[in-house]
């Protein structure tokens, strides 16, 4: 598959089928993670991989009750490991830069997951500290993405996109 094809063909699927995903596959997932850039290649992200229904239940749950997370076959939640983020840069380290490395990660997993013939779906909105109660995350880790992964049931739509004539802007605004 070709790169813009994954870019431009990647949806947000929240329906899965009943099928597991296997365990090389879920690997290749988190392969494709690690190799995102990252501040001073310091890689400050984790990666929580969640089957146990009891946990998918609760982080459906601190996503603001999205019932699909729970029903997907496997989770992956990405997080952020703050401490290791800040010895290279202080508190921008903590409070910017690891956001931007996980969250480059996360776009990896997603774009890596359609390729396989998968749907995975990035979930940003949920509790954070309901997030951390649920995978017993230790203090300095923060969960930044919760992903539902799996073989999809559905083919959402294409959504519209601004021009680039709104979007782009030369030498100023």
């Amino acid at each position: 598959m070709e790169l813009l094809e994954a870019i431009k063909g990647r949806r947000s699927v929240r329906a899965f089928k009943r099928q597991d995903v296997p365990e090389e596959t879920v690997e290749k997932l988190i392969d494709a993670a690690r190799h995102a850039p990252s501040s001073g290649n310091i890689q400050p992200w984790e990666f929580v991989v969640v089957r146990n229904l009891e946990v998918k239940r609760k982080l459906a749950r601190a996503a603001l009750n999205q019932a699909f997370v729970e029903e997907a076959p496997v989770v992956i939640v990405v997080c952020a490991n703050e401490r290791r983020s800040s010895m290279g840069y202080g508190s921008r380290g903590k409070t910017l830069y690891c956001i931007q490395d996980t969250a480059a990660a996360t776009q990896n997993i997603l774009l890596t997951a359609y390729s396989l013939g998968l749907g995975a779906c990035w979930i940003g909105a949920f509790n954070e500290d309901e997030a951390k109660l649920a995978l017993n995350a230790p203090e300095g880790i923060r969960p930044m993405a919760i992903i539902p992964v799996g073989y999809p049931d559905e083919t959402p739509p294409q959504r519209s996109r601004r021009s680039l004539s709104q979007i782009v802007h030369h030498e100023n605004f």
